[in-house]
């Protein structure tokens, strides 16, 4: 990341907890091309996180099974993807826009996390950046469905995001970003990200916290000593 050594970045709030790990992000793209943007793009804002200080890991969709319901739900690569999930704490989301939306593989994999694992919600509370490539000029269709999408997950979706227009010229031969304002809009993103999730972390549990659930959890167990008695 040798344009961002001469940068300093404030990326902790003055006053958080005691909490000082790494943020925990995780990566997703949607396409499986040899020379893919989504990736190439979702790479560039890995090395930014990574060099703000958090830990990234990125899914590999390849081999990831159409969503089925239960058919599939115990192949190797839904539960990497679940685990993954649960794990983070902060997720990205890239995608091509292809047919004027997100593409099928990018969906595939939000399909496969479910609003609910047991009692564990394995999106809710986190933090989500959307960002998009597009082959021809500036759109905006993928990034505004994938926040449909991390709303109805339950996620803390900033209000950054990143398209990118033209991607086949925005990127070296070594699949690193060329200097442009796309590539300084991808560091805002990861910037405001990083702030989010230091921010959230801690209290998402408190910020996600629903009368609803708490009705319905007080009746589950008012049901379950009746059965009992």
């Amino acid at each position: 990341m040798d344009y961002l050594v001469s940068e300093n970045f404030n990326v902790t709030p003055p006053q958080i907890n005691n909490n000082t790990s790494k943020p925990k992000i995780l990566i997703l793209y949607g396409s499986l091309r040899k020379r893919s943007y989504s990736r190439l793009l979702a790479e560039e804002a890995g090395k930014i996180l990574n060099y703000m200080g958090a830990e990234v890991k990125f899914y590999d969709p390849d081999g990831l099974p159409t969503h089925d319901d239960d058919r599939s739900v115990n192949h190797h690569k839904v539960q990497e993807l679940r685990n993954l999930s649960l794990w983070s704490e902060g997720q990205v989301w890239s995608s091509p826009e292809m047919h004027g939306n997100m593409t099928g593989l990018m969906k595939t994999q939000i399909d496969w996390i479910p609003l609910t694992l047991g009692s564990v919600r394995p999106t809710q509370g986190r933090t989500l950046a959307v960002m998009q490539v597009s082959g021809g000029s500036q759109s905006f269709n993928a990034v505004n469905n994938m926040r449909i999408l991390g709303r109805w997950m339950r996620m803390i979706t900033i209000p950054n995001q990143s398209s990118v227009a033209k991607a086949y010229q925005e990127f070296n031969d070594d699949g690193t970003m060329k200097k442009s304002g796309f590539r300084d809009r991808v560091v805002d993103v990861m910037e405001e990200l990083m702030r989010f999730t230091y921010l959230t972390r801690d209290h998402s549990d408190f910020l996600v916290d629903r009368y609803s659930e708490r009705k319905n959890k007080v009746n589950k167990t008012i049901e379950k000593m009746n059965k009992a008695n």
